[in-house]
């Protein structure tokens, strides 16, 4: 199989393009600088549709199965009206890019797995949500609905998509817990606020495989929550944590504080984000991590 992979630097791009060709397939990723590399393919998604070429529709047109992963991260920079447009433009240009670029092509690939994200729900209160619940009023629910709108143009040319909603991924080399890992194995980590907060979160591996099934399933259409079956408060995983590495986290970090180093993005880290992955459950995905202990136990024996 011949895969057109974006995003492919991050965290979950380079971990899918490992999997992919441990497999024997053949990926191609696509770059925004000058190809150093046969398997490299040049392309601008800045550009939206204006960004579709014959470069980039010839190896849409020579690909089984098309996987977006490309924007900016929500995490990187405090938030102000700029950075916010940059992470809202850079989700919708680049699927925008690509639906347009399989529109345009006669030989269209069978799948367009189209990146999205839990936050799409906003604020889920105590309960689990699966893929009916409606969107959130946050501005990253927003920017979730923007992102698996970009995508209508290949959906109306006939070519089957579907949209990862990823809760948090939890892998100690990168994300979230990149970050959150080393305060704890310091002892100095602790619950955010009150810690009642729920999570979602999935496993690196559970992540690669779970796109892999999108891909791989033709009867998976539209949106997929992509999170743990066990889903866990923040201050339920930070004890968890703590435990497993023998580490105090006593401490809780109050709102203010939070919001004082990371900004608005803080208060994403408040709310509820309560996902069950109903559609990967019904569709015969079996997670290498099911529960929180096993999330755990990857993120500590790494």
């Amino acid at each position: 199989m011949r895969v057109l992979i974006s995003g492919s630097s991050g965290l979950i791009g380079s971990s899918l393009v490992a999997s992919l060709r441990v497999d024997g397939h053949d990926v191609r990723v696509l770059v925004r600088r000058e190809t150093q590399a046969s398997s490299e393919v040049s392309w601008k998604p800045e550009l939206g549709a204006a960004g579709v070429d014959d470069i980039l529709r010839n190896a849409v047109s020579t690909s089984d199965a098309i996987v977006n992963l490309a924007g900016a991260g929500v995490a990187e920079k405090r938030w102000d009206a700029a950075y916010k447009n940059v992470i809202l433009s850079s989700r919708v240009s680049a699927t925008t890019c690509l639906a347009t670029a399989i529109s345009q092509v006669d030989n269209k690939p069978t799948a367009f797995v189209s990146g999205s994200a839990g936050g799409y729900y906003g604020d889920t209160g105590s309960e689990a949500v699966d893929e009916a619940a409606p969107v959130g009023s946050t501005f990253l629910a927003q920017v979730a609905s923007a992102w698996e709108l970009a995508a209508l143009p290949a959906t109306v040319a006939g070519v089957r998509v579907t949209h990862p909603r990823t809760g948090t991924v939890a892998d100690p080399d990168g994300g979230a817990f990149g970050r959150l890992l080393p305060l704890l194995r310091a002892g100095v980590g602790g619950s955010l606020g009150s810690g009642r907060q729920w999570w979602s979160l999935i496993s690196l591996r559970d992540e690669v495989s779970a796109i892999r099934h999108l891909i791989d399933t033709p009867a998976i259409v539209g949106p997929v929550n992509f999170s743990a079956p066990q889903q866990v408060t923040n201050g339920d995983l930070t004890k968890e944590l703590a435990k497993a590495l023998k580490r105090p986290a006593v401490v809780a970090a109050p709102r203010f504080a939070v919001r004082s180093v990371l900004g608005e993005f803080a208060e994403e880290l408040f709310l509820n984000q309560r996902m069950a992955p109903a559609k990967l459950l019904a569709t015969g995905f079996r997670f290498a991590d099911p529960t929180i202990s096993d999330i755990v136990a990857g993120l500590v024996n790494a």
